[in-house]
């Protein structure tokens, strides 16, 4: 598994759409991740700490982990505020 299968920058061919190479490791300076990359149904988000959760068991750290905590508690917010 690498960071790129989380991450908004990831091509479907599994290239970066930025032209970085791909990293061997979890990390790479210009991570984006995208809810959609941890939940494909949106019925499975339950909360900010099963997405960090699931990103420390995939083996991210540091910067990256904090990016997905972000976009995790960002996915709160959006869905607090969109109508039922």
């Amino acid at each position: 598994m690498i960071v790129c299968e989380f991450c908004v920058h990831c091509a479907t061919d599994e290239t970066c759409k930025l032209g970085l190479k791909i990293p061997k490791k979890m990390s790479c300076r210009e991570f984006g991740p995208q809810i959609e990359k941890f939940c494909s149904d949106p019925k499975d988000f339950v909360n900010p700490g099963q997405i960090v959760q699931m990103a420390m068991f995939f083996g991210f750290q540091k910067v990256e982990l904090k990016k997905v905590r972000l976009m995790a508690d960002n996915e709160v917010t959006v869905r607090l505020s969109t109508p039922v």
